[in-house]
C-alpha cells in the first residue's frame, strides 16, 4: 500500500491533484479543505494518501495528515458510506465541522454532504460518536498543557452556548475558532471573543 507521496506538486483539479515523485504522477482525489491548503504547482509536497483497491481500479486519496486520514478512515468504516460518500463528507464539512457535527449529534449538516441521506448522516452520529478522533482538531486537548481537559471542555461547553443562544453549530464552531488562544480562556471570555464574529 502507498502511505504517502512526497513530490513536485504538477497540478491542482477541482476534487485532484496530481503530484509527480521519481517520474511518475500520481493522481490524488481529495476535498476543497486539502487543496485550499496546498502551495502553488511546482511546489514540493507531501500528501498522505489511503489506497482504495478494487477489483477494476486503485484509487488514491490524499490528505495532509495523519488525523485527516484516520477521519476518513472512520467515516468509510460506517456501513454505506463508501470513499466518495467520506471524501464528500468531508469536503461539506471539513475536520473540525465534522468532529463537532459528530460531537453534538447534528446529522441535520452532515446530510448536507452530496449523496448522503438523513439515514446515512444518523448511522455516522451513531457509530462514530464514541470512536471518533478529535486529535488535531479544534477539540484536542493534547497540546494545551496540564489543565488540558478542563481547557477543551471550555471550548466545547462555549460552542454549546452559542447553540444555545440560537447559532447553528457550524456558525458556532467557526466562531470559537476564529478566537485567538481560545483553549487557554474561560467560557465566559471565548463566548464574549466568539460573538464578534456572528
Amino acid at each position: 500500500m502507498i502511505a504517502y507521496v512526497k513530490g513536485t506538486l504538477a497540478e491542482i483539479n477541482v476534487e485532484s491533484i496530481v503530484v509527480d515523485a521519481g517520474g511518475i504522477g500520481y493522481e490524488i482525489l481529495t476535498y476543497n479543505h486539502v487543496i485550499s491548503r496546498l502551495p502553488g504547482v511546482g511546489s514540493e509536497v507531501k500528501i498522505v494518501t489511503y489506497m482504495d483497491v478494487k477489483e477494476d481500479s486503485m484509487t488514491l486519496y490524499g490528505f495532509l495528515s495523519g488525523q485527516e486520514k484516520t477521519l476518513f478512515k472512520q467515516l468509510i468504516s460506517v456501513n454505506s458510506v463508501g470513499p466518495k460518500g467520506a471524501l464528500s463528507i468531508l469536503n461539506e464539512l471539513g475536520p473540525d465541522n465534522l468532529v463537532a457535527a459528530v460531537i453534538s449529534g447534528d446529522s441535520k449538516s452532515i446530510s448536507k454532504a452530496k449523496g448522503i441521506g438523513a439515514k446515512t448522516a444518523q448511522k455516522v452520529i451513531l457509530e462514530l460518536r464514541d470512536k471518533i478522533s478529535t486529535e488535531g482538531s479544534i477539540f484536542d486537548p493534547s497540546d494545551v498543557g496540564d489543565d488540558s481537559d478542563m481547557e477543551a471542555s471550555a471550548v466545547n461547553d462555549a460552542v454549546q452556548a452559542l447553540c444555545e443562544l440560537g447559532y447553528s453549530n457550524m456558525d458556532a464552531l467557526k466562531a470559537v475558532k476564529k478566537v485567538e488562544n481560545a483553549e487557554s480562556m474561560e467560557v465566559g471570555k471565548i463566548i464574549s471573543a466568539a460573538l464578534r464574529f456572528l
